[in-house]
């Protein structure tokens, strides 16, 4: 699965892009932050409050506890302002 990160959540991570083949147990967005937390500081730091979070499945914008079922794509983002 392909991972997108935006802003911030990029900035912390370090990249603004990722592969990652989650275990089976990953059944949401949110079990998916919560596992990609696991990899590194940046990526807990980012993503250690998930109600800063916005998420889009396969370039949908989705709620975080939306099941990932086959998504070949992830975006996850802080929430998206504008004048």
């Amino acid at each position: 699965m392909k991972l997108l990160y935006f802003a911030w959540v990029r900035e912390r991570i370090g990249a603004g892009e990722e592969q990652v083949d989650p275990p089976e147990a990953v059944r949401t967005v949110a079990d998916l932050a919560e596992w990609l937390r696991g990899r590194s500081a940046g990526h807990d730091e980012a993503l250690a409050d998930l109600t800063k979070l916005r998420a889009a499945v396969d370039q949908r914008f989705v709620p975080l506890d939306t099941p990932l079922g086959a998504a070949k794509e992830v975006a996850l983002f802080p929430p998206v302002t504008g004048g």
